[in-house]
């Protein structure tokens, strides 16, 4: 009962469309582990002054149930469409809370099922009601007026272009020039040499990156960043990146509440993770109190009041969501309105001194089978529909939001603007609305709800196997396997669209329709790749060594790792490790590369996509017999694993050679000069020194788990540092191989030119000696 309760009231409060799965005994841990129950007194939550929040509430004590609070405002102008639709929902669903009569269920069963948060639910949608009106001093209103002050929000008087172009962006360039002085002198530290000695040329790429997984791969992968960033690793790093829980890391880490500090996130985590995020007395009380309502809410003011087309969906509440659990501190009164915008990290950039954190989000191209070109049959159609079905990457920075395949991007600080031909669009010479906030990112970058059918039906097959019938049924579902893969029940959340009326712009292997829609619809980039390589691999960030913490759920069987060997051969880039990740068939290598070979990177993307979703209808019982197979080719994986591709050239015939582990004793092939990208991969696994904590058994360590107590927390932390501890040493021979193999490359080369401008000055003034 508690659980369907509070679905439905979190939902009809906030989007009416929501249905999470509640903990029944969702409570607030203190310090000490014990458990404290919620009071049943709710706190002021006026923003006025004490007489005037005073008098507020005597006045809310007096007004009847049914009063002029539930009349829709009217609006002067179509701007308000959205907003009046919001509205209109709020008040619908006041309305359908207040008409619930608990006493008609009887005294005993409502004592005993209906918690005593529910009787309250009333006064706060009344609450969130009245401030998320238009009328004057509504809090709503005031963020409205505030959304066109240009000292508040910068932003808006600025003209926004969308930048064409592969490079990357002036800003990230001059950064990496920045951030250069500080892993030269991070470096030497690591490795314990002299300063004085590194070379700044000498100095790897290093960048960093986390998995998605939810709250697991959010608290795992901030206890493996603190233990690199203890060893010296981590300030070694240029970049980070991140997919689903570690974008939330990262928001976190680069925010007022992080502090540039890892054991200070996990400390926060401890005291904020401790209730559902869907609790509805925790959220709606935030919602309804300043200063957090202010700060929760204001995105979605702007962007309802100022977008008449935008949406107010699953994602846009998953993201308030998640804000209220993640960005707000245990002293509530101080939050920081800077945490809200993700341009605003660049002051932490501003000298260098943090790594540049790359947040993942993916579309889902998906040709419509009824869109066929002159003489093209439809069985044509739907069969190149099929095949042509792909995820495009969508990088976001502080400096940037840029996709690869469209080769354009804007400023970070104009997300949430609209665009036509290039150029920011104003309406009726307003000026642009504020930066979109970042708790509508955080439910985009983590939303792996909306995933497609074929990934809902591979969660609940294990479950349903045993059923009568199962068999006909898997058997009808495979052959609809194609169809599966491209329908999303949930849809994704959206951001105007910065690509419109482009066409002649942008490459021709762009599809059509990104030309005309209004919004691009974004979501979790864990449905195309659980790790963020892809971003990483761009050819000018020149990275040369890629750490990877992964605490994806399934970890062997998805075999992540791997998923980038064919984007790496259609993007041409050099030097990736063929063969890297956990043991698998010669044939899905072949597969996966050989889709690579297709004439477009929408085509190999959905080749591979393809062949993927078939891996993952295999049963566990096949993948564990798979995997085993295999084993004789190469061992099961460890702690730590290294792998080093090759930058020598190969025929186009020639089957590309496999990057075998680097052993402990093997550093030798990290310093052959034809060395290519190495990848350093920590995988979470379970580790004896760290009893009763298993990735793969343990119930809390599920992703879809949003409740971890400070005892929990601290098992996720030990296993990750225990997994770090094993292979700190195996990484940081790896880096200084690598430093040491661009040493002698520099060294080779300096000698090389010392010659040639020799043979050069005898040429033009003689030898003086003859």
């Amino acid at each position: 009962m508690n659980q369907r309760i509070g679905s439905l009231v979190v939902g009809s409060s906030v989007a009416f469309t929501l249905n999470y799965r509640l903990n029944p005994s969702a409570v607030r841990y203190n310090d000490s582990g014990s458990t404290t129950q919620w009071p049943s007194t709710r706190p002021n939550i006026s923003k006025r002054g004490p007489k005037e929040s005073s008098q507020k509430e005597d006045n809310d004590a007096k007004a009847p149930a049914e009063s002029q609070d539930d009349e829709i405002p009217l609006f002067e102008d179509e701007d308000s469409a959205a907003w009046a639709s919001f509205s209109l929902n709020v008040a619908i669903a006041r309305k359908s809370i207040s008409s619930v009569q608990w006493t008609t269920l009887g005294d005993k069963i409502t004592d005993r099922f209906i918690p005593q948060w529910a009787y309250d639910l009333p006064d706060y949608v009344a609450k969130l009601q009245r401030e998320m009106n238009m009328a004057r001093g509504s809090l709503a209103e005031e963020i409205w007026q505030e959304a066109q002050d240009e000292n508040i929000h910068p932003e808006i008087a600025l003209n926004a272009r969308v930048r064409v172009g592969k490079d990357l962006c002036s800003d990230e360039m001059a950064f990496v020039r920045r951030r250069k002085r500080y892993t030269r002198c991070a470096l030497a530290k690591y490795l314990e040499i002299p300063e004085a000695d590194v070379d700044p040329k000498d100095v790897p790429t290093i960048a960093v990156c986390g998995s998605g997984g939810g709250l697991r791969a959010l608290v795992a992968g901030a206890a493996s960043y603190l233990s690199a960033q203890e060893a010296g690793l981590f300030d070694c790093a240029t970049y980070t990146a991140g997919v689903s829980g570690s974008c939330w890391l990262q928001t976190l880490y680069n925010s007022s509440l992080g502090g540039r500090r890892h054991d200070k996130v996990i400390e926060h985590l401890k005291k904020r993770i401790g209730i559902h995020i869907a609790y509805p007395p925790s959220f709606l009380d935030l919602c309804t109190r300043a200063p957090t309502n202010k700060f929760l809410l204001a995105g979605s003011v702007e962007r309802l009041r100022g977008d008449p087309q935008a949406d107010f969906g699953l994602v846009d509440v998953y993201g308030l969501l998640l804000s209220s659990r993640l960005m707000i501190p245990r002293d509530e009164l101080s939050v920081d309105d800077r945490d809200l915008k993700l341009s605003n990290q660049r002051f932490y950039l501003s000298s260098g001194a943090n790594p540049l954190p790359i947040y993942a989000a993916v579309r889902h191209e998906i040709p419509l089978e009824d869109e066929k070109v002159k003489g093209e049959t439809m069985d044509a159609a739907r069969e190149k529909a099929k095949q042509e079905a792909w995820f495009q990457w969508f990088e976001f920075t502080p400096y940037e939001l840029f996709c690869e395949e469209f080769e354009a991007g804007i400023p970070s600080w104009s997300i949430g603007r609209h665009f036509q031909m290039g150029r920011s669009v104003n309406r009726d010479n307003r000026p642009p609305l504020p930066e979109l906030r970042l708790p509508l990112l955080m439910g985009i970058w983590g939303s792996a709800f909306c995933a497609t059918l074929a990934h809902y039906y591979k969660e609940v097959r294990p479950v349903i196997k045993g059923l009568a019938g199962f068999g006909g049924i898997d058997a009808l579902l495979e052959e609809k396997n194609d169809d599966l893969i491209k329908l999303h029940p949930i849809d994704p959340g959206t951001i105007p669209n910065f690509a419109r009326g482009l066409e002649n712009r942008l490459p021709s292997t762009c599809p059509k329709s990104i030309f005309n829609d209004e919004y691009l619809e974004l979501m979790d980039a864990g449905m195309s790749n659980n790790l963020p390589l892809y971003p990483l691999l761009r050819r000018d960030r020149n990275v040369d060594i890629v750490v990877c913490f992964d605490a994806s759920a399934d970890i062997r069987q998805e075999n992540w790792l791997s998923v980038a060997e064919g984007y790496a051969k259609q993007r041409g880039v050099r030097g990736w490790p063929v063969g890297a990740g956990w043991p698998r068939a010669e044939d899905e290598t072949k597969t996966e590369l050989d889709a690579a070979d297709a004439a477009t990177a929408q085509q190999a993307a959905g080749k591979i996509a393809e062949t993927r979703e078939e891996q993952r209808g295999r049963s566990q019982n096949n993948v564990k017999d798979h995997i085993a197979k295999h084993e004789t080719q190469e061992s099961d994986l460890g702690y730590c694993n290294v792998w080093v591709g090759t930058t020598m050239d190969r025929k186009s015939d020639e089957k590309p050679s496999q990057s075998s582990r680097v052993e402990l004793d093997a550093d030798w092939k990290l310093l052959a000069p034809e060395a290519g990208i190495t990848v350093v991969y920590f995988p979470f696994l379970r580790n004896p020194k760290v009893e009763d904590v298993d990735p793969d058994t343990s119930p809390f360590l599920s992703t879809w788990n949003f409740i971890y107590s400070p005892q929990e927390i601290d098992k996720v932390v030990a296993l990750a540092r225990a997994n770090f501890e094993a292979g700190r040493d195996q990484t940081k021979r790896t880096v200084r191989a690598v430093y040491e193999r661009k040493k002698a490359k520099r060294l080779e080369a300096e000698e090389k030119e010392k010659i040639q401008r020799w043979k050069r000055h005898l040429r033009e003034h003689g030898d003086h000696f003859q």
